[in-house]
């Protein structure tokens, strides 16, 4: 296309723009990967959400940030894929549907497991239509051919794959041990799925008396409920108090079971009375000392947190019911001496919320200290995965070298089934992809996969791994960055890293840019409890995908937290408007314009090669920026150059040869918009596509969409440092006129005499040249340049680099007000002159600078200086008057 395609609408509305802009993208498959064209493959894959409900800011943040990469990537040559999938997520939406049948007075039981995850499925397809609507809203630029679900066949088979290797490797195993168990979904958890949160307990002080009546241990727990399962207490082997005792039995208060005293290290002999009781079914450090002394394990919790029949008259009871009773028993007995306030972290379901039991239970688990150290190793060498920030990288490694085996199996209907088999009549356990051959004499594990399990495996199962001939697995993986928030990187991120390594060598991604989370204004987390959450969806409906995106992308540093702020929002919105009304302005002045037309080889104005040289500055500094992932500074970078140097300047500067009667000028004028824009709507793209394509594709230009356009590069014959310099100082005199004006309150619509002194004869003649700017944007009468004019009696005077001007205001100024602000601006130029002549007589700096940094700062020496000198001299001829 080389024509203009259609006249921009007079009023920026997003709902129109955005209006089926996705669907054309999609029609056009500008999103998809080619792995044809040859080009060097560039490869995101999305952080899977659940399919669970809606997406949230976290989201929509996340997911704008690696779509920014991917357009960026697309347009800078790359044959670029972002693969978009969901997760399946176990307990979440199991628990979602568990809430919906309830509401219709069902359970899974009464469906069965077929029906039930018959009916999975269907939520599944149901919410993952409504992620897809809002990607689209968001304007994501996801290749949906290669989309893929954490429980499709291909997955599916991955994951087996995973587990028979380990299982036969002897990283798998399944065993008996204290796990982390939540009573509310009655299920196992992994570590990083309990949140520890500090609540008010106590401690309970109880005397068990020795069984041949010759005195009593104390102990004390915050758990009283669990001593039911008591099977010894232990004490120091140098404990002096405790060394006549060792061996004998204490007798179990309400239950009346005799149980030993073991010498153990684990007993802390400073720590209260140096005795400590041992219930190895609930607690994992007394399941450990339980095994080195051979201790019977007493279970007295039914799965629901409810009290079995091993607790005696409290069967039945919630554990909390329980506590407060026995409690009450043992007062009354005088077991219980004491009670003492204890502030204490407890465990908490990461999903349902429950206090979390550590509970005795065969479980399959993940041996994870060989896979971790294959990981820290990785990162002690040059092929490591970089975090950014690498602060993270602490985060990250900290958690590894302490690292605990995984346990995996979680008592669910809905995800991967261990594919694990046992024989109705023998111990034996057999795991392979499918079922033995005899299948009626085998019955399955009934357990699922922790959903991360398969999570750790999404770079590369979804490229078809475990066929690693697969031409996609070999052309796109590893892929090349992961986008997330740091809250994950326990749960997802170390688990990709150890599982791609052992399973395909290679690490899965060479960055991991870690986001922070998306905060309320007042820096609270957003949550449904406090109702200060925000739907984007509703953001969107209002203000339009960009400035949500824009806001999102631009708003804090990598690794930072985000405070959301509508007014913020609103105020993208307003820049989005901003640029909207000078593209119009711009067309308005190009109609008829083909791309042909465009033509930047005669002569240019000040202006033209100011806008041309900052354009290529800006180029310059987005593109370093954003491939640091830097996009806070794109942000202000483009935002400036498009608000301050394009629209409030150039824009206006261009009116001059438009409106003018040089046809040149006025070719040359129209050249350099619609160059200027065509090459900030290309930059801005990945940021706010929307309103860059529709821009775009009003501007004369070649191509279909501005998604397959080429990225900018740098022009070097567009750079004119001269005339940008000529331009710096025309507009610092502007700038320095209309604060004048606006401190003694005289409009630009009065005219007023303004006179210019130059340095040299240089800098005059710039001035003289460019005259038409300072009539039209200074309004003066007259207007006197010349080179050592002097102030003409009462006037306001200000410097600039290279030139003094006076405003002779007569009857206007005031000479004590016009003193004090020019004593302020000597005090300003004197702290500039000590500063850069500081950082000049440091002589490390002076040595290791670059010369043009170290050149830098002498002249900008020297620039201080001489303006120090002049408002010093402007100070004294005042006090004269």
């Amino acid at each position: 296309m080389t024509e203009q395609q259609k006249q921009l609408p007079t009023k920026y509305d997003p709902k129109s723009i955005e209006q089926g802009r996705y669907e054309w993208w999609l029609e056009g498959k500008y999103f998809e990967a080619q792995p044809e064209s040859g080009k060097e493959p560039y490869t995101i894959v999305i952080p899977p959400p659940n399919v669970t409900g809606k997406l949230h800011l976290g989201h929509a943040w996340d997911t704008t940030l690696q779509d920014i990469l991917i357009r960026m990537k697309r347009m800078q040559g790359y044959d670029a894929l972002w693969l978009p999938g969901m997760d399946h997520a176990g307990i979440a939406t199991q628990a979602k549907v568990e809430e919906k049948l309830r509401s219709e007075g069902k359970s899974r039981y009464d469906l069965g497991r077929e029906t039930f995850v018959k009916e999975t499925w269907k939520w599944k397809e149901e919410y993952a239509g409504h992620i897809r609507t809002q990607w689209s809203k968001l304007g994501l630029g996801l290749d949906y051919s290669r989309e893929r679900f954490t429980l499709d066949d291909g997955l599916s088979n991955a994951v087996k794959e995973v587990f028979v290797k380990l299982y036969n490797k002897g990283l798998i195993y399944r065993g008996e041990r204290i796990i982390n168990w939540d009573p509310a979904t009655k299920t196992a958890l992994s570590d990083i799925e309990v949140i520890h949160q500090d609540v008010q307990g106590a401690f309970y002080h109880m005397r068990y008396p020795l069984t041949d009546g010759t005195g009593h241990i104390e102990i004390a727990t915050t758990r009283p409920e669990t001593m039911l399962g008591d099977t010894a207490v232990a004490v120091h082997p140098e404990d002096k108090r405790y060394m006549h005792l060792i061996g004998k039995t204490l007798t179990l208060p309400i239950i009346g079971r005799q149980i030993k005293i073991v010498a153990d290290d684990y007993a802390d002999m400073a720590f209260g009375s140096g005795a400590v009781k041992i219930t190895p079914a609930h607690d994992p450090n007394d399941f450990e000392l339980g095994n080195r002394h051979d201790l019977e394990r007493v279970l007295v919790m039914n799965e629901d947190g409810t009290m079995n029949g091993l607790a005696g008259k409290y069967e039945g009871m919630d554990r909390f019911e329980c506590r407060k009773q026995i409690v009450a028993d043992l007062q009354e007995s005088g077991v219980l001496f004491k009670i003492e306030e204890h502030m204490h972290s407890v465990g908490h379901s990461e999903r349902s919320g429950a206090v979390v039991e550590p509970y005795l239970s065969t479980q399959w688990f993940v041996k994870m200290q060989p896979l971790a150290d294959e990981a820290i190793n990785l990162q002690h060498g040059d092929g490591k995965v970089q975090f950014v920030p690498d602060r993270f990288e602490n985060t990250y490694m900290r958690w590894m070298e302490n690292i605990r085996d995984w346990c995996i199996s979680r008592q669910l209907w809905w995800g991967h089934r261990i594919p694990a088999w046992y024989h109705i009549e023998t111990d034996e356990i057999y795991v392979g992809h499918e079922a033995p051959a005899d299948i009626e004499n085998w019955k399955q594990d009934e357990d699922v996969l922790d959903t991360w399990f398969s999570s750790a495996l999404w770079p590369f199962s979804t490229m078809g791994w475990p066929d690693e001939s697969n031409e996609e697995f070999k052309r796109y993986y590893p892929t090349d960055v992961l986008v997330t928030g740091y809250d994950i990187i326990f749960f997802w991120v170390s688990r990709m890293i150890f599982q791609g390594l052992e399973f395909t060598e290679k690490r899965p991604f060479d960055d991991v840019l870690i986001h922070g989370l998306v905060r309320a204004e007042d820096g609270r987390k957003m949550s449904k409890s406090l109702g200060n959450g925000i739907d984007p969806m509703d953001v969107i409906d209002k203000y339009g995908a960009d400035s949500l995106r824009y806001f999102l992308s631009t708003g804090s540093s990598p690794g930072q937290d985000l405070r959301f702020s509508i007014e913020k929002v609103e105020s993208v919105w307003n820049f989005a408007n901003k640029i909207w009304n000078a593209s119009r302005f711009a067309m308005m002045n190009m109609e008829g314009m083909k791309y042909e037309d465009i033509d930047l080889s005669g002569e240019k104005s000040v202006a033209d090669a100011w806008i041309l040289t900052r354009l290529n500055e800006t180029i310059d500094q987005v593109t370093k920026q954003a491939e640091k992932y830097e996009f806070g500074e794109v942000g202000r970078t483009l935002y400036n150059f498009i608000w301050d140097d394009f629209c409030d300047w150039y824009i206006e500067m261009a009116k001059l040869p438009l409106h003018g009667e040089d046809e040149d000028a006025k070719k040359m004028t129209r050249s350099v918009l619609a160059y200027t824009l065509d090459n900030t709507m290309r930059l801005l793209h990945p940021f706010m596509p929307f309103i860059t394509e529709e821009i775009w594709q009003s501007l004369p230009h070649e191509g279909e969409s501005i998604t397959i356009a080429a990225w900018p590069t740098v022009n070097e014959s567009l750079t004119d440092s001269k005339k940008a310099s000529s331009m710096k100082l025309l507009s610092d005199i502007i700038r320095s006129v209309r604060t004048i004006r606006a401190e003694v309150q005289t409009p630009m619509s009065k005219k007023v005499p303004l006179y210019i002194s130059a340095k040299d004869a240089e800098t005059l003649a710039v001035l003289e040249e460019n005259a038409m700017y300072l009539v039209k944007f200074c309004n003066p009468e007259p207007l006197v340049v010349g080179q050592g004019i002097e102030a003409p009696g009462q006037c306001m005077s200000s410097v600039v680099s290279g030139a003094e001007l006076f405003l002779p205001l007569e009857g206007l100024i005031d000479i004590a007000a016009e003193t004090v602000r020019l004593e302020k601006e000597l005090e300003k130029w004197a702290k500039e002159v000590k500063l850069v002549t500081g950082k000049l007589s440091n002589e490390r700096f002076v040595s290791k600078a670059p010369e043009a940094v170290v050149a830098e700062e002498r002249a900008k020496q020297q620039d201080y200086i001489e303006k120090h000198a002049i408002v010093e001299r402007r100070l004294a001829e005042l006090k004269k008057l």
